[in-house]
């Protein structure tokens, strides 16, 4: 069994490795209600002999996992997700134009069934990321799009859709920006698509980037984050395996 597994690792190392996350620091852009990021050094390699820094951050901060208690109180937490989860298959649903043109667009049902009229069915046990070409607004930090009167507009998940891929067996879903909602949905402080998604028991991976990188099928995710007692919510690391 051991000499199997040794010779996917050496299958693998033909294979490309994308980084899903974004590199986080203070100052970045977060969900409103947060608190920035600080970070102190606490000792320092050239005059105590080690570096020890000080963070101090919101759970939900940079790219970040969302265990179902980020939602649901009686909910599990990130330290009860199995670490069999840290490797999935992953699916990309492509809405990058869709979203360009109106970004306040809403995913819903039938934007699935037309990918799965060009890919075949989602499969059970896949993680599903929404691709928006929302992460590009990262580094100038106009995540949330705000309008005059402060109301945001961002593309986000319909229910129904996220129902679908209950339905199909999903294990987690992710996407580029802050929220699982819409924009306007998330300035009214209404979160269906992200409550809905969480009480089903799922989690979610939020902020992530470089899909544009990633086949629409046939890659794998590798996702990990430490394992807090009773954690909510926690910077967490998104890798795409892609077979060249």
């Amino acid at each position: 069994m051991s000499a199997d597994l040794w010779e996917v690792v050496s299958r693998l190392s033909h294979a490309r490795f994308t980084d899903l996350t974004h590199h986080f620091r203070p100052g970045q852009p977060k969900f409103a209600a947060d608190p920035d990021a600080r970070v102190t050094r606490l000792a320092d390699a050239a005059t105590d002999g080690f570096t020890v820094d000080h963070y101090c951050l919101a759970g939900p901060w940079g790219t970040h996992v969302d265990a179902p208690s980020h939602a649901d109180p009686h909910g599990r937490t990130l330290d009860d997700i199995p670490v069999r989860d840290s490797l999935l298959p992953l699916v990309v649903i492509d809405l990058a134009t869709d979203a360009s043109a109106d970004p306040d667009l809403v995913v819903t049902r039938g934007h699935l069934a037309a990918w799965e009229e060009r890919h075949g069915a989602i499969p059970a046990g896949s993680f599903v990321a929404l691709r928006t070409g929302w992460s590009a607004r990262w580094a100038g930090g106009d995540m949330h799009n705000l309008d005059a009167g402060g109301i945001q507009h961002t593309p986000g998940w319909g229910v129904d859709a996220l129902a679908l891929l209950h339905a199909r067996g999903v294990t987690a879903i992710g996407h580029e920006t802050l929220d699982a909602d819409p924009g306007a949905r998330v300035s009214a402080g209404e979160f269906p698509a992200q409550r809905w998604w969480l009480d089903h028991d799922h989690w979610q991976i939020e902020a992530l980037t470089n899909l544009d990188r990633v086949p629409a099928t046939g890659a794998l995710l590798i996702a990990a984050w430490p394992a807090p007692v009773a954690g909510a919510a926690f910077p967490a690391r998104a890798i795409a395996v892609v077979e060249r």
